[in-house]
């Protein structure tokens, strides 16, 4: 009956590995495991009776309205990802997001050193050049 009063705060519960459509886009036939990993999390049940299997499981009820869960299922061969199955696949034209990007650093003229420095240098015995 309680349940029932506006008045009465409930609370939200979630559970397990949050994993979305994105990511899930990004995997791809022949991953290793560290590269699942990387990309999804641990995953929330590692049966040691099936090694090659990984399921994801997210549950979330809300305060108020109807539970939601999701199961994703990643089967591995020889270590490498070989089968998806559950509630979200791959979309077969999502493009992987590629995370590389390349950094140009100008290269750095060397300033002559101060004379703290080299006295530093002197007193620690290092030599007045930098290592490079």
């Amino acid at each position: 009956m309680l349940e029932k009063l506006p008045i009465v705060h409930r609370i939200d519960v979630q559970q397990g590995n949050v994993v979305t459509q994105e990511q899930v886009d990004q995997l791809r036939p022949g991953m290793t495991r560290q590269q699942v990993r990387y990309l999804l999390g641990t995953p929330l049940i590692q049966d040691t009776f099936h090694p090659e299997r990984w399921d994801y499981v997210y549950y979330f009820k809300p305060g108020r309205g109807e539970p939601q869960e999701t199961k994703i299922t990643l089967v591995f061969r020889d270590e490498r990802l070989h089968e998806i199955r559950g509630d979200l696949r791959p979309r077969p034209d999502a493009e992987p997001v590629s995370h590389k990007r390349t950094v140009v650093v100008p290269p750095q003229e060397r300033k002559p050193e101060g004379i703290l420095t080299r006295f530093w240098h002197w007193i620690t015995f290092r030599s007045h050049r930098h290592e490079e």
